[in-house]
């Protein structure tokens, strides 16, 4: 019998919370095979079977386990089922919840159910795919044009029935709280994660512990607008990846921070440590919270490197792959309240760095221009900083400089205008 234990994930991290069992009490696990996903105050990482055989849990999902706890135990003396020609588990994986062909019927290689409609009623049916109703709801939905997100489903797996409609119909404007009746008073308690502990309680730390102010600037983001509109479709087929605006963001901070280095700076006791490198903080908002992982060294970066480290680090911060050394250090963070919809917002840094810059929502508005009104792409951006290492010339400095760096983005090559460059001016 082999005793899984908590592994040491970090100095400084005691305790380990318990997401999830991936390989349930009983499954025949193979060596290395994934069985577990803890979560630690800054990351979340998987545990993995030492020896093949018969996984036998100890701790519960949800439970707060000390590093070196035991976990789990395996019996590598148990037998491999017969007949198993991949790990136990694997044929439960492929079974879909009840309701998934509903969700996303005619997929590729997706297997017919028992209560599949027939292909007559199927056809005939005028509501959007996506949408889980019997023939009759979705009949009357189509008819009465009810938003079906305005409904409450009683069915199984969350189908919509026809008294669900016709209650919707006799109710108009009063949608309850999913999963809920109206006039609903339910209250849930949940214990908080060890990442939403850690987020709580630097940003606490943070307001308490910094000389924090703001400064608002506002950007035209026409030429790069254009520059994402002419070159879109060659940049993906060239590099294999978008061409986001988080790059031009990214890559003017770091000439910006090269000239004003007090904001890629942060305090040490009663030392300033200056960094003569960019190493940027992207916030992602993830199911479990916000995550800030690093992009290093982005002033020796190019455009499409930078775009290939977002998805990753995204897709990572998505699926809880997020390892301690991608989150660890940073000089400078940027982070995009735009994507929510936020046109104006005062970030809170990212301590112990000194400064962060906050992204918003392009809109269009009228703006003068050679004293004639134009209507330009405009997006509003934020910069809040520790007073006691930035002053306000520098903070507003390096908050104009990014500005003229986007605004003008030929600049982004050589960080003066192309054509000075060229005459040595």
């Amino acid at each position: 019998m082999i005793e899984i234990k908590v592994p040491t994930v970090g100095e400084s991290i005691s305790e380990v919370t318990l997401l999830k069992w991936v390989k349930n009490d009983g499954n025949y696990v193979e060596r290395d095979e994934v069985i577990a996903e803890l979560e630690s105050e800054k990351a979340t990482f998987e545990v993995n079977a030492e020896q093949a055989g018969l996984l036998k849990t100890i701790a519960k999902e949800g439970d707060t386990l000390t590093i070196g706890s035991v976990l789990a135990s395996i019996d590598d003396k148990a037998e491999k089922p017969a007949g198993s020609s991949e790990p136990s588990g694997a044929s439960e994986e492929k079974v879909e919840p009840q309701g998934a062909n509903d969700r996303q019927p005619g997929k590729a290689g997706q297997p017919a159910t028992n209560n599949q409609q027939p292909a007559s009623q199927a056809q005939s049916n005028p509501v959007s795919n996506d949408v889980k109703a019997t023939p009759v709801a979705s009949a009357i939905i189509a008819d009465k044009k009810v938003d079906p997100a305005s409904i409450t489903p009683s069915g199984v797996g969350g189908k919509i029935m026809k008294h669900d409609v016709l209650d919707a119909l006799s109710q108009p404007g009063k949608k309850a709280f999913e999963g809920q009746q109206l006039f609903s008073r339910n209250e849930r308690r949940e214990k908080m994660t060890n990442l939403r502990k850690t987020i709580s309680r630097r940003l606490v730390e943070a307001k308490n512990t910094t000389a924090m102010l703001t400064t608002f600037n506002e950007v035209d983001m026409s030429a790069i607008m254009d520059i994402r509109k002419q070159h879109k479709e060659s940049f993906t087929k060239t590099h294999g990846v978008n061409l986001g605006f988080m790059s031009f963001f990214a890559k003017a901070c770091a000439i910006a921070l090269s000239e004003w280095p007090a904001v890629n700076a942060y305090l040490d006791s009663d030392s300033i440590i200056y960094h003569d490198y960019a190493d940027i903080s992207i916030a992602v908002s993830t199911p479990r919270g916000l995550t800030v992982p690093v992009i290093r060294n982005v002033e020796s970066l190019s455009m499409a490197d930078i775009e290939r480290k977002v998805v990753e680090l995204a897709g990572k911060a998505k699926d809880s792959k997020l390892t301690t050394e991608d989150l660890q250090g940073g000089t400078f963070t940027i982070t995009n309240g735009g994507v929510f919809g936020s046109l104006m917002s005062t970030p809170i840094i990212n301590i112990p760095q000194s400064a962060i810059l906050g992204m918003h929502k392009i809109q269009e508005r009228p703006m003068v221009e050679n004293g004639q009104v134009v209507v330009k792409p405009m997006m509003y951006v934020a910069l809040s900083y520790d007073h006691r290492i930035i002053d306000g010339r520098e903070s507003v400095s390096f908050l104009v400089r990014v500005k003229e760096l986007l605004e003008n983005p030929e600049l982004l090559l050589f960080g003066k205008d192309p054509v000075k460059t060229l005459l040595e001016l």
